[in-house]
């Protein structure tokens, strides 16, 4: 069987009879697709393809002559008129001729569901932001400054704190208020305390923090007393609320050991700051308002005069790191209470990562990136606070880092400690100090109005 003739072969001998040539025979049937269906047409056209004009593209227009006139066709003839086509169409072209088919081909059709997939980078800001993220709050506040902690007169009237925080309006006037500002200028005291030192250097210890000290050993050493019981359930072991009880029953004594004569009245507003600060027997949850209530019971300490302005390294270096080694979240596996989860810096803390920060400020050789680096984990984690978080976190969360911990990724691509310092204050100011579901736990009394 001799193959059909082309139209583009029917062009280059233009001069043969046209009735001499005999019909093309039709074309086998094809599998169940749909096609396009030519039309009966002749073995000539009467028009020029743009094939046939590209294949001599440098001949003068001027000079070709024109086809001449092609015989009259029988009356039962019908004439197909190709339409023509570039050369780098995208169209769905004609199986026979190469013409653009009449059936378009189908395109995909995207729900407001899945919607088509867009490229987005990988360290896109909007990637690693959780749902209700207020990102222009933090952007919009202030690096907290330092300010000097008003010591209180003697006699002084204490009483029992208790929660004020009920609707906004309160949590906009304790922002606005000069306890508040006193309060997180303190924090960032303590961090400009430690900066550029190591936490083993040496410091101004007195005899007070030394006490505080023992106070947090003793705690440590009631963790061992009571260990943890075997139970079904992820979070909560029940034997942290004997434990919870122990601290209740003996924390006014262990307020005893460390104040002076003139200030023990002062137990009934110290003593709900610090059992706050271990967490909550009732939820078996700890977190972030927990470790603020830490910070509000050494603010306390520093309004009374207990703790003075030269201490402060040693409030961070020394009686902080052992409020960190109570270690009751991950022996009892409480809950984290308002963890943000992967979009959050830590399940449990937020200070250690402000001053582990301004540790590392103008550091010769470590910058933020190092924290990708598990020889600088394992070797510094114990001189630096912010280390020895992200090694805890590595230990703790599987996986990518990228993907477990996408903030602390974000925060290692920052070019300097300073700048990371000053977002992280930004940040607790905005995240907790002015979060109701935490700030509405908090305790006033009269030295934290």
């Amino acid at each position: 069987m001799e193959p059909p003739e082309s139209p583009s072969a029917a062009l280059q001998t233009p001069d043969e009879d046209q009735s001499s040539q005999t019909p093309p025979p039709p074309s086998p049937p094809l599998p169940s697709t749909t096609t396009h269906q030519c039309l009966p047409h002749s073995t000539t056209t009467t028009t020029t393809t743009a094939t046939a004009a590209l294949e001599n593209p440098d001949e003068d227009e001027s000079n070709q002559t024109p086809p001449p006139p092609s015989p009259p066709l029988p009356s039962n003839t019908t004439i197909h008129q190709c339409v023509p086509h570039s050369t780098t169409t995208t169209t769905a072209k004609c199986f026979n001729c190469g013409g653009p088919a009449e059936i378009p081909p189908p395109q995909p059709v995207w729900s407001e569901i899945s919607p088509p997939p867009n490229y987005r980078p990988i360290r896109a800001p909007a990637l690693n932001l959780p749902p209700n993220y207020s990102q222009q709050a933090i952007i919009d506040t202030p690096v907290p400054k330092s300010e000097k902690v008003s010591v209180i007169s003697l006699p002084h009237k204490f009483k029992a704190p208790s929660k004020k925080i009920r609707v906004p309006d309160d949590m906009k006037s304790f922002i606005k208020s000069d306890s508040a500002n006193n309060f997180i200028g303190f924090i960032v005291s303590l961090s400009e305390s430690i900066r550029g030192k190591k936490l083993s250097e040496p410091c101004h210890e007195s005899e007070t923090l030394s006490s505080i000290c023992s106070v947090m050993d003793s705690l440590v050493s009631l963790v061992d007393e009571i260990p943890p019981i075997q139970q079904a359930g992820r979070y909560g072991n029940f034997a942290y609320r004997d434990w919870y009880d122990r601290l209740l029953a003996n924390s006014e004594d262990l307020m005893l050991k460390f104040l002076p004569e003139d200030l023990k009245s002062s137990t009934k507003e110290l003593v709900p700051y610090f059992t706050d600060s271990f967490g909550n027997s009732a939820r078996l949850d700890y977190g972030t308002g927990h470790e603020t209530n830490f910070a509000a019971w050494l603010y306390c300490l520093a309004r009374m005069g207990v703790i003075k302005e030269e201490d402060y390294q040693a409030v961070v270096c020394r009686v902080f790191i052992k409020y960190l080694s109570v270690t009751i979240q991950t022996v009892y596996d409480l809950e984290p209470a308002g963890s943000h989860g992967v979009w959050g810096l830590d399940d449990y803390h937020f200070l250690p990562f402000i001053f582990g920060s301004s540790q590392l400020i103008d550091h010769k050789y470590m910058k933020p990136k190092s924290i990708h680096n598990q020889d600088i984990l394992d070797n510094f984690a114990k001189e630096y606070l912010y280390i020895s978080c992200i090694a805890f976190v590595k230990e703790k969360k599987k996986g990518v880092f990228a993907e477990h911990s996408p903030l602390l990724d974000d925060i290692s691509g920052v070019p300097n400690w300073g700048k990371v310092n000053g977002g992280l204050l930004k940040m607790y100011k905005a995240e907790i100090m002015e979060s109701i579901p935490i700030m509405q736990h908090f305790l006033f009394g009269s030295l934290l109005e």
